[in-house]
């Protein structure tokens, strides 16, 4: 019996390991777990069965052709005449972001960013409140504060009137807050669904494999996307926040709109199987931005969103500026944000001198000394907590949406990005970044080097564990 479980143990860490051989893209995520399964033959196999096996990719394939198959072929690739409207020295990112997404580029599109709860809130509940056709909104966390509720209360009103109201919620992210959203929005006569949650019959404990999106659209006329969750946390100059959180949201209408509201569409199939009715081609505005949606996430889309990223950057010619909380960037993207600044491109990264995840800043601050060195400007922005995701090159080209630049979001996450081609936008947006940089502590080499050495080799030991922060 003894060398029966023996044999037992071997063959399944020897499967496992070969699972993940095969299925992994990265050498040294294979490499790890094969380590695991086979350093621990019974905890190491049965921590790679519920997170390192990926049960999204295959469901979600299938899912997705059956939502092409509905929506038919609205959303076409790009023409080439459509590529030449951009300027031209960013025609060749465009052919990239096309190739990669096989998304059009639309034309015609108004982009508004909303500074904080305090102008995001407000547009998104009178969006809801005028709503006649369809309200589709997805959420990473929704909190049951004061702010959630209201929220809960207006999707509800939209309901009882008649409009048809699907919400969705990460099943990791809404329980962040208690009671859950999701049980009181049921309770309101809304119909919700959690993505992904975790189970016990059958056994699926993902806490990967997210949906950090953040989308409302409504009669497919107007959408709202960006960094910002639902809760009182993005109020920031609400009396008694006690853990403010800073953060741009954008309102868009135009044809964009129909390729987000395409994009919650097939992430509640994937989550319930129905399928929902899509809106009418939302009519251009005048003096529109280009813009398109980026789609990435552990399917079929994994790795398109770092590959635009580094696309763009290898295409600056004037400057590069980058907001995020979280910035542990690939090998790929660092080398490509340091050859642009030898290219003489100034490039510009500004993260939160408060960061919510502790040990995510001690490891970026291990990576820091090499950006530096190659001549990467680096900004410490002063609370509160700065939730900003934001990419600016030359001005003319952004992307805004939910994607962190770490391999939570760019690699297991599913995210949302839109990128925008218009220089009235990216002036306005590079004012607001001039205005942060000009309040910010600049990080030196020096600072970073005068870290203790206790403190340096806790960061290079989190460091190491990047890939899963």
């Amino acid at each position: 019996m003894h060398w029966s479980l023996i044999v037992v143990y071997v063959l399944s860490a020897v499967i496992a390991s070969g699972h993940a051989l095969l299925s992994k893209r990265e050498p040294q995520a294979a490499l790890g777990w094969i380590g695991v399964c086979m350093l621990f033959p019974v905890g190491g196999v049965l921590f790679y069965y519920l997170f390192g096996i990926n049960r999204v990719r295959t469901r979600a394939r299938k899912l997705r052709r059956r939502v092409d198959r509905e929506r038919g072929t609205r959303h076409k690739r790009l023409d080439i005449a459509k590529t030449l409207l951009v300027a031209p020295e960013y025609s060749e990112l465009a052919r990239i972001s096309d190739a990669v997404t096989g998304l059009a580029l639309t034309e015609g599109n108004e982009v508004v960013p909303l500074q904080n709860g305090e102008s995001a809130y407000p547009a998104m509940l009178s969006a809801i409140a005028s709503a006649r056709q369809r309200v589709y909104m997805a959420t990473y966390i929704f909190d049951t504060d004061a702010t959630g509720r209201q929220f809960i209360d207006a999707l509800a009103a939209a309901a009882a009137r008649g409009v048809e109201v699907r919400v969705l919620i990460d099943g990791i992210g809404e329980r962040y807050s208690h009671p859950l959203a999701s049980e009181l929005l049921r309770q309101h006569g809304v119909s919700v669904e959690r993505f992904n949650p975790p189970r016990m019959m059958p056994l699926s404990v993902h806490i990967n494999l997210r949906n950090h999106r953040k989308i409302l659209v409504v009669d497919g006329l107007q959408a709202f996307t960006g960094g910002m969750n639902i809760g009182g946390n993005h109020l920031v100059k609400q009396a008694g926040n006690k853990a403010p959180v800073a953060d741009l949201h954008f309102a868009l209408r135009g044809p964009v709109v129909g390729q987000i509201e395409h994009v919650f569409i097939a992430d509640w199939a994937f989550a319930c199987g129905e399928m929902l009715t899509s809106s009418e081609s939302a009519p251009p505005q005048p003096d529109g931005a280009m813009c398109r949606a980026l789609v990435g996430g552990p399917d079929e889309d994994l790795g398109h969103l770092e590959m635009v990223l580094v696309g763009a950057v290898s295409a600056a010619r004037e400057r590069v500026a980058i907001m995020t909380p979280y910035f542990l960037p690939g090998r790929e993207l660092s080398a490509a944000l340091e050859v642009a600044a030898l290219r003489g491109v100034d490039v510009t990264i500004v993260l939160p001198e408060l960061c919510n995840l502790p040990y995510v800043q001690w490891a970026t601050r291990h990576m820091l000394p090499e950006l530096l060195r190659f001549g990467v400007h680096v900004y410490w922005q002063p609370p509160p907590f700065a939730h900003t995701k934001l990419l600016l090159v030359d001005d003319h080209y952004a992307q805004i949406g939910s994607a962190n630049l770490d391999p939570r979001s760019l690699r297991l996450n599913f995210e949302l990005v839109v990128e925008v081609y218009d220089r009235a936008l990216g002036r306005g947006l590079r004012q607001y970044v001039d205005s942060i940089v000009g309040a910010a502590r600049a990080c030196t080499r020096t600072e970073l080097a005068r870290r203790p050495l206790p403190v340096r080799l806790r960061d290079a030991l989190i460091w190491l564990f990047s890939p899963y922060l």
